[in-house]
């Protein structure tokens, strides 16, 4: 069974600069999207950014200008860079991918475990 793995949340102070990764733990035959969303207790989960391809990027407008969303298509791993972190960026982050297996199957959501990214002031 694939799963995505996520790693490098982490505690930074204010201003401070984490990159998130994600990447499926075994074989897949393509990854369509891949999105990255956040929650924090008593909110909805948000979509934070996402990329289709390589070029078609989405950011919310909280963090546009300081997280930056790439892929690296050999590896099918994905990066999310967040610059300048604020308190307000506090959660637990969230990879979500539209991953179809083999070139026979329809592509299906997968979700991460799930990494706390916590931001001091």
């Amino acid at each position: 069974q694939v799963h995505l793995v996520e790693l490098g949340g982490g505690l930074v102070q204010r201003g401070g600069s984490l990159t998130l990764s994600c990447a499926p733990s075994g074989s897949v035959f393509s990854i369509n999207s891949m999105g990255w969303y956040r929650h924090t207790p008593g909110k909805q989960r948000d979509l934070v950014a996402g990329i289709v391809r390589d070029s078609d990027t989405y950011f919310a407008d909280s963090v546009k200008g300081r997280f930056t969303i790439s892929r690296d298509n050999a590896r099918n791993v994905t990066y999310l860079q967040m610059n300048n972190l604020q308190p307000e960026d506090t959660a637990v982050y969230y990879c979500n991918a539209a991953l179809k297996l083999s070139l026979s199957d329809r592509p299906e959501r997968y979700w991460g475990q799930g990494t706390q990214v916590t931001v001091s002031s």
